[in-house]
């Protein structure tokens, strides 16, 4: 791979984080020698400031998407794992490479036919990348540092369309926390057209993912039932839900209906494995079922009759549309969304971080931090 010289006021090399291979956490490596991206046609250079932890990341490096991979995810490799389809998109990783979709800071270079207003702005980047010829062709996405190199560096390079200037007072690490998580959310309760009165089940809600689920349909004013274990309701509980469910009862969907006081129009699950069948019959007839995760496992038991006599719904939510983040923008900037911060760690403590991650100990999301912008 050639790398182009950097703009003169760039430094030539940054520190990033390397994936090497599929693996555990010793397929990263931490490198000072990396060349500085230089943004070509309607791209952008933006100098990183914070970076969040995803599923998405840990999912890439273990292998964790590909088909040959049947149980739950996991920190370390699967062996079974296929080289050709193991992304967010479905090919193969080319090694190495900076993942990270959640960058947050500062625009310093604009290539050729880029909107050069946006040199200087604090921006977030759309994960989602899209063709650039056929955008609405979902089958020619991929996803920030999945198909493109990512955020776990001192700079990220992404094409200028995905880039979001705002006006948000917020910290760039706590920033960080909304692009991949709170995208996802916003897919996911739009496509199942969620709207007021109406009543949700959230599983995994003290995820990332999970907290912006509750958050955002509060927004919305839906009555939510969240799920999570009763260590982390305190903490749950400042997004807004009406119920709370342990997750450690016996039978949780069973419990969130009778916490909802009848069943659900909508279920979100991020979790996936052996209560996808329940959940389905916590649906009220004509309800709906949206998922984005599987971190319990991806293969499940559908009794068709429960789909077709209840006339449900089955929404799988990955590739979305420009207008997803451009709505998260429109929220962040009226003040109507702040994302939940459990942890930070520094770039060189990404093994740590993305342990912490696997340990689903935290609230919110994890959040890396690569420069200080009072140093830019």
């Amino acid at each position: 791979m050639t790398h182009p010289e950097p703009a003169p006021d760039l430094p030539a090399t940054m520190t990033a984080v390397h994936l090497t291979r599929h693996g555990g956490p010793d397929a990263l490596e931490i490198r000072h020698d990396v060349p500085v991206p230089r943004p070509g046609p309607d791209e952008a250079l933006i100098r990183v400031a914070a970076c969040g932890v995803n599923n998405t990341d840990v999912n890439t490096r273990v292998g964790w998407y590909s088909k040959a991979v049947t149980g739950a995810t996991s920190g370390e490799g699967f062996d079974e794992a296929g080289s050709a389809d193991s992304t967010w998109g479905g090919g193969g990783v080319m090694f190495p490479r900076i993942q990270g979709a959640d960058p947050s800071g500062q625009v310093v270079a604009i290539g050729a036919g880029g909107d050069q207003s946006l040199v200087g702005r604090r921006v977030l980047v759309d994960p989602v990348m899209r063709d650039a010829d056929d955008p609405a062709d979902r089958t020619k996405a991929g996803y920030l540092g999945s198909e493109r190199d990512g955020g776990f560096a001192e700079y990220c390079c992404v094409p200028a369309t995905n880039v979001h200037a705002h006006a948000s007072p917020l910290d760039d690490v706590t920033l960080a926390a909304l692009p991949c998580s709170w995208s996802t959310a916003e897919h996911m309760l739009q496509r199942v057209r969620l709207s007021e009165g109406q009543s949700i089940a959230v599983t995994g809600a003290s995820g990332g993912v999970g907290s912006a689920l509750v958050a955002l349909a509060k927004l919305r004013g839906a009555r939510v039932v969240a799920v999570a274990g009763a260590s982390k309701h305190d903490a749950v509980a400042a997004f807004g839900p009406d119920e709370l469910v342990d997750r450690a009862v016996a039978a949780v969907p069973e419990a969130a209906v009778a916490a909802n006081g009848g069943p659900f129009d909508v279920v979100a699950d991020v979790v996936g494995g052996p209560d996808f069948g329940p959940w389905l019959d916590a649906l009220a007839r004509g309800g709906r079922y949206v998922t984005a995760g599987a971190i319990a496992g991806p293969v499940v038991d559908l009794d068709l009759r429960t789909l077709y006599l209840n006339d449900l719904e089955l929404y799988g939510t990955t590739v979305f549309g420009p207008q997803v983040f451009a709505d998260l923008i429109g929220y962040l900037n009226d003040g109507r969304i702040t994302p939940v911060v459990g942890a930070t760690y520094p770039l060189a403590d990404i093994v740590a971080a993305q342990e912490a991650f696997e340990r689903k100990a935290h609230v919110g999301a994890i959040v890396l931090t690569v420069s200080d912008p009072a140093g830019w």
